[in-house]
């Protein structure tokens, strides 16, 4: 099988390319360079998308054997990731840029280019599992739970899934490691990217008040009582305690949290954590990793990337899907992905538009 290995310059990709070859497959490596000024990315151990990124990549294609090209998708990075995250932003929603990285660069664009060029599959250093069944393909938890990234390939179609390969799934990430040491590939010690590769310095607020401008406003609480001024909504996502800078303590001490954002008007609005429960969620934009539910279903849910598990019951309401919460959930963010799952088995994803709260009507 002739396969396109997606290599990053991290330790993940590697091993993984190492493993395709070593299969027998057909391996060429490719680094996608997705910034439009790689100095303007973050560098050395807090991300991906740097020169040195680059560099460390070609190290272990050669090391493995394998041709290496450098594909420069950094327009369509741009356009589908970096301004669809600000503009979610700017419309007080959270998005996942990591998911949709995914869905529109690595799986879509990649994946087209692939085929193109009379490539059969995009194997890549994610920790999820493939399982073939008689049905089709599908997607599963990771081995090791704590590397786990099914949730951000919870976009994927069956389509995708069927020229996809993930040889790390079924390996704690100690031992990936341990592995890349013994092939003698330099990045084996490397650290793990961490937070958003395209936020230089780390600071999400400062990046997007760059290119959104100063939008100062009020926090106010459920009743619509002041408590304090902001800087602009986009600094603000639901679900927050640290950092309100509210000058007036709550009458019970405890702590506030962010419980809706508005653009429009530029409020946020704060409240306790029993107010911040949600009870359903309405979500649009599914994608279905295989069949698509006929019925009311009980699953589990994920609701965002680093997230636990919980009891859901969901259904398709026209081009929508319905999510009630056997138990009231908190911090559940519109723009953020609810990944639905069946065990270990990822039944499909769409992006959170509103929520039914426990204590309130929809907002």
């Amino acid at each position: 099988m002739r396969v396109l290995a997606a290599m990053s310059g991290g330790v993940d990709s590697a091993v993984a390319a190492a493993r395709m070859a070593e299969a027998g497959h057909e391996v060429v490596g490719v680094h996608l360079a997705l910034s439009r000024n790689p100095q303007s990315y973050r560098s050395g151990a807090r991300g991906c998308c740097t020169l040195e990124d680059s560099r460390d990549a070609r190290r272990a294609a050669d090391v493995i054997g394998i041709p290496f090209y450098v594909w420069d998708l950094a327009e369509r990075f741009h356009e589908d990731v970096v301004q669809n995250f600000v503009d979610e932003y700017a419309a007080g929603r959270t998005p996942n840029p990591c998911l949709r990285c995914n869905e529109k660069v690595k799986f879509s664009a990649v994946l087209d280019r692939a085929i193109a060029l009379d490539f059969d599959a995009v194997v890549t250093g994610h920790y999820a599992q493939i399982v073939e069944t008689s049905a089709g393909r599908e997607l599963h938890r990771a081995v090791d739970h704590g590397k786990d990234q099914s949730y951000v390939l919870g976009v994927l179609t069956q389509e995708q899934l069927s020229r996809a390969f993930f040889p790390l799934g079924d390996t704690p990430k100690s031992e990936v490691r341990a592995e890349a040491e013994r092939r003698g590939l330099a990045v084996a010690d490397k650290p793990d990217s961490h937070d958003i590769c395209f936020v230089a310095d780390g600071n999400t607020p400062d990046f997007l008040s760059e290119r959104l401008g100063a939008n100062p406003g009020d926090i106010v609480d459920s009743t619509g009582a002041k408590l304090g001024e902001h800087e602009g909504t986009h600094r603000y996502t639901v679900g927050q305690r640290k950092g309100l800078r509210i000058g007036t303590p709550a009458a019970d001490g405890k702590p506030r949290f962010v419980l809706d954002i508005s653009p429009v008007d530029r409020t946020v609005t704060v409240g306790s954590r029993e107010e911040l429960a949600v009870r359903r969620l309405s979500a649009s934009q599914p994608r279905w990793c295989g069949p698509v539910p006929e019925s009311t279903i009980s699953c589990r849910a994920q609701l965002r990337a680093h997230g636990d598990e919980v009891a859901v019951t969901a259904r398709l309401d026209g081009d929508k899907v319905l999510v009630d919460f056997d138990e009231p959930a908190d911090a559940v963010a519109p723009g953020q992905a609810v990944v639905l799952y069946d065990g270990t088995r990822v039944i499909g994803s769409a992006t959170i538009d509103t929520v039914e709260r426990a204590s309130q009507q929809p907002v």
